[in-house]
């Protein structure tokens, strides 16, 4: 969060109908359950990295989305929304499974190539292009000095994580993650569409209700997913060589994100305003490096640190609004 999600999640927070309906404000144990939840986004990409060290990229992908349909079908279900999709609801659903399908192609192909560390930071970045897009674009959030200031603060940190990309030959010696340039300018685009996604998803929940929209742009995505990894990654394919890590990391993608962070989530929305419970997603790209660093990287230099900070101070800058009431 990938996919927050890293992202598919940070797509139900930002679009849910009923964000506002919560009108409570945010006390210890649901703070406590924010955090939880981005804590559980920040290890999505090193899951994906343990997953595609035996299984190709956009292959993992397909099964990270598969098991996240299956949920979306209980969640469906327990909700009481239909599946099946009614007149006018074909064209906005097939368009966001589409941005699902590019977003989420570079944002594997870009962890395959990068760190999860810098993925984290970089995947995070949506929230940025969110704001910038409602500024200029749609015109529909304007940005004051504070958040203008937490756009440059993350701009900077990106700039820094970029051109602290490279190999360092003793951690690739020993068999740690390593961001490349390459990587990175596609986790950079990644998070770009992620924003462009997010944007058009505010429009479609107008036609389709958002619980039913998130389970047909998941099937759109694994039925190409599943197209092109077989297509293009067939060769690369070998179950046989199936590690207990690699399953791990796609049951937590599959289940503990798709599944219980947004289930929590959706509750928590369901008793606070969204605009008070994205302040916490400054914590994500934090915890992203620390797990990073905890399970797949050498000890984070002194740089990303400081790229680090200034992402997430940027996104919390960015997020946090005065509550007028």
């Amino acid at each position: 969060m990938g996919d927050r999600s890293v992202n598919r999640i940070e797509d139900s927070m930002t679009t849910s109908r009923h964000s506002d309906d919560g009108r409570q404000p945010v006390g210890p144990s649901s703070a406590t359950l924010a955090i939880l939840t981005s804590f559980l986004w920040g290890g999505t990409p090193v899951a994906i990295k343990y997953s595609q060290d035996v299984l190709p990229p956009i292959g993992v992908a397909a099964a990270r989305f598969l098991l996240a349909a299956g949920f979306m079908i209980l969640w469906c279900r327990v909700q009481r929304v239909g599946l099946g999709l009614e007149r006018g609801q074909h064209r906005p659903a097939l368009i966001c499974g589409l941005l699902l399908y590019v977003q989420i192609s570079l944002f594997h192909l870009g962890l395959h190539y990068s760190s999860p560390s810098h993925g984290s930071l970089l995947i995070n970045t949506f929230v940025l292009w969110v704001a910038a897009f409602e500024h200029f674009i749609t015109r529909t959030d304007r940005l004051n000095t504070r958040r203008l200031v937490g756009l440059v603060a993350s701009a900077s940190g990106v700039v820094l994580v970029l051109v602290t990309s490279g190999n360092d030959p003793q951690a690739t010696a020993a068999g740690l993650d390593q961001p490349s340039m390459t990587g990175d300018l596609l986790l950079v685009g990644s998070g770009f569409l992620l924003a462009v996604k997010i944007i058009y998803t505010k429009q479609a929940v107008r036609v389709v209700p958002p619980a039913r929209l998130i389970l047909w742009h998941d099937l759109v995505g694994v039925a190409l997913f599943t197209a092109t990894s077989l297509l293009l990654e067939a060769d690369q394919i070998d179950l046989d060589g199936f590690q207990m890590a690699a399953g791990l990391g796609l049951l937590y993608q599959g289940l503990v994100v798709a599944g219980f962070c947004f289930a929590v989530q959706s509750q928590l929305l369901k008793r606070h305003p969204a605009a008070r419970l994205s302040v916490f997603a400054f914590s994500t790209p934090v915890f992203g490096v620390l797990i990073a660093w905890a399970f797949r990287e050498a000890a984070p230099s002194p740089w990303l640190l400081g790229a680090g900070a200034l992402v997430a101070t940027g996104i919390a800058m960015v997020n946090w609004k005065t509550d007028s009431r």
